[in-house]
């Protein structure tokens, strides 16, 4: 059976996360934390948070399948499912063809890499997929929990629902800026985007659901920015969060932009408390 998750994830970088993030962010109410930048193989990081808490859900975002060894990966995943079995989700990636060697055939390489995963025991609704594209979509709705993906929109959100059905999860995430200057936290997001709205895979992506060279070429346009980064006062956030929810999304996950990113995600998980705005 699928793991139960509430509406609110938050993004923590795996090599820097710590255990006081973990308790931090159980406290503040969120219901898993999603370790970004390609953890290792060897699962530890995701493996010390799950030792320091007591009930939320830990995931990677994501494994790289050019990077981490699958059969290493699913022995990783039995040591830590024995002592967490209910915790730990194994967010997996095609990678991108700018800055992984060898790149080919992304929807071959993931759906080897799930065999691999497949026969190794590890059970497919323990694993979510990095899917922006229809085959990828079409993967995750066959052969894992469901799909586990970054600067997308409400829009994308929605067709992913109609590709996956309505059992499968939905797991969309967005950056978030604090701060109620408009101008000021569009600049924050987009210092946060340019790296990444270079990558074809993420522009390919935001073209399909009707974006153009024009939102795409630095410096982006506004929509765009307001859209894939969440910014304003809590409140404001947290409307975004339900703006994801009512599209279709089990759960959001939040990487917060700029300092203290810890107080801004409880900050925000403070006002969608208040607000009541995660009901669909």
């Amino acid at each position: 059976m699928t793991i139960e998750l509430g509406p609110l994830g938050a993004y923590l970088t795996a090599a820097e996360a710590t255990a006081t993030d973990a308790v931090a962010l159980e406290e503040a109410g969120y219901d898993a934390i999603w370790l970004a930048a390609s953890p290792t193989a060897d699962l530890l990081s995701a493996e010390r948070l799950l030792d320091a808490t007591n009930r939320i859900v830990v995931g990677t975002s994501v494994l790289n399948v050019w990077q981490a060894d699958a059969e290493t990966v699913a022995d990783s995943y039995h040591r830590i499912a024995a002592k967490h079995a209910e915790r730990l989700f194994i967010g997996i990636g095609a990678g991108h063809r700018e800055v992984n060697t060898g790149y080919t055939s992304p929807v071959a390489k993931v759906a080897g890499y799930l065999d691999t995963l497949t026969a190794a025991g590890v059970p497919a609704d323990r694993v979510l997929l990095a899917a922006l594209g229809p085959k990828m979509l079409r993967l995750a709705a066959e052969r894992a929990a469901g799909t586990l993906t970054l600067q997308v929109t409400p829009e994308h959100t929605r067709r992913a629902r109609e590709a996956l059905g309505p059992t499968k999860l939905v797991v969309p995430g967005h950056g978030v800026v604090l701060d109620a200057d408009a101008d000021r936290a569009r600049e924050t997001g987009r210092a946060g985007l340019r790296q990444i709205l270079g990558i074809a895979n993420y522009a390919n992506n935001l073209r399909r659901i009707g974006y153009t060279d024009d939102d795409l070429t630095d410096p982006f346009s506004d929509r765009l920015i307001d859209v894939l980064v969440f910014h304003g006062e809590a409140p404001a956030i947290a409307a975004g969060i339900h703006t994801e929810i009512t599209a279709g999304a089990n759960h959001v996950g939040l990487h917060a932009v700029g300092e203290d990113p810890i107080g801004v995600l409880r900050a925000i998980a403070a006002a969608a408390r208040e607000l009541e705005v995660l009901r669909a």
